[in-house]
């Protein structure tokens, strides 16, 4: 059960990220444009509860799902959630123009060309996304069977419907959107980091022209701190969040740490830049802007840092910028912090948003 469409004709669905070291849920009602917060809530997980999008501990998962919604009072149990890593598989491809029925039959003999998996054994979506004379541009997503049935098992053990399981990718466009409201001809990037990975995704308009998984995310400046720095995981977390060096350890080790973390991140963005401009037509070739979302963007300087490295405009994405959020139920200080990380858990409830 993947999802590609904009939006569902329902409300009050929660978005539920379920990353590697945290849930996050947001609950949203209003109609389109006029989307409201009404639910927030985030609940750590234990290390290694979910590994590459897969989740390796149930009852943990299912726990932390259960947890974020009694603690925060959020009383919809319909659910919207995603999927990513490895086992998702995200193309643009290109189809013989057909009717949608002729589509919609021959799509599995399409997209087994691009899916290293068995068919019978993925959950596919598509959209068609343009046409040229004789062509039909169509966006492909593909999961793994089995990581759409554990996610939905998870929910499902916390007593919550799932309503639909999107891909990450999608969820973070979707935020996009909603609130930046992007013109035809606006090419920006989505840089999405989590704490054990990163997906960067390049946008015109609201067409998604290229998605990218890599395998480095906020894990790594942390590891490098211990390695280097012969910190313990909580030392070494505390100082990557900004707190004070440990005894003996002096801040310029730490700043140059990060700079050769960041260094291999920007390397990791400039790849994917260079594999779509070599790829795309010469009037799609420019990256205008980068927006940062996930807790692993929050790293103090990072978004100077890129911006330097990559020659690009670089900001935080605000995934509540047109989102009506009451400040005597929500704390400002708290929605500051958590910005971040709550973009994919509002682009997936944005489906539940009447479009």
């Amino acid at each position: 059960m993947l999802n590609l469409k904009k939006s569902i004709a329902r409300k009050g669905i929660v978005g539920l990220d379920i990353g590697s070291s945290a849930v996050k849920a947001v609950e949203l009602e209003g109609r389109a444009g006029q989307a409201s917060l009404t639910g927030l809530g985030y609940e750590q997980l234990p290390p290694d509860t979910v590994v590459d999008g897969q989740i390796m501990e149930l009852n943990a998962v299912s726990q932390a799902v259960a947890e974020v919604f009694n603690a925060n009072q959020i009383r919809t149990t319909r659910v919207a959630a995603n999927v990513s890593g490895s086992a998702v598989i995200v193309k643009n491809i290109v189809v013989p123009k057909m009717s949608e029925e002729e589509l919609d039959e021959s799509i599995d003999w399409h997209a087994e060309e691009y899916i290293p998996f068995d068919i019978n054994d993925v959950c596919l979506d598509y959209q068609v996304v343009g046409a040229g004379a004789d062509s039909l541009f169509v966006l492909m997503a593909a999961c793994k069977r089995d990581y759409v049935a554990n996610r939905r098992q998870a929910i499902q053990l916390a007593g919550k419907e799932p309503i639909i399981i999107d891909v990450d990718a999608f969820a973070l466009q979707n935020c996009y959107e909603y609130n930046y409201l992007p013109g035809p001809d606006q090419t920006v990037a989505l840089l999405n980091i989590g704490a054990a990975n990163m997906t960067i995704q390049i946008v015109r308009g609201t067409r998604s022209m290229f998605t990218r998984d890599a395998s480095f995310g906020g894990n790594q400046y942390t590891a490098a701190l211990q390695r280097d720095l012969g910190l313990t995981y909580e030392q070494a977390e505390s100082v990557k969040r900004g707190g004070p060096a440990p005894d003996g350890v002096d801040e310029k080790q730490i700043e140059a740490i990060f700079a050769h973390v960041t260094d291999a991140l920007a390397l990791e963005v400039q790849k994917t830049f260079d594999f779509y401009r070599a790829t795309t037509d010469e009037s799609e070739r420019v990256v205008e802007k980068i927006y940062l979302a996930g807790g692993g963007s929050k790293l103090r300087g990072l978004a100077e840092s890129l911006a330097e490295r990559l020659h690009i405009p670089v900001e935080p994405l605000d995934p509540f910028r047109r989102v009506r959020v009451d400040a005597r139920r929500f704390d400002p200080d708290y929605m500051r912090e958590f910005f971040p990380e709550m973009v994919v858990a509002v682009g997936l409830a944005l489906r539940g948003v009447e479009g």
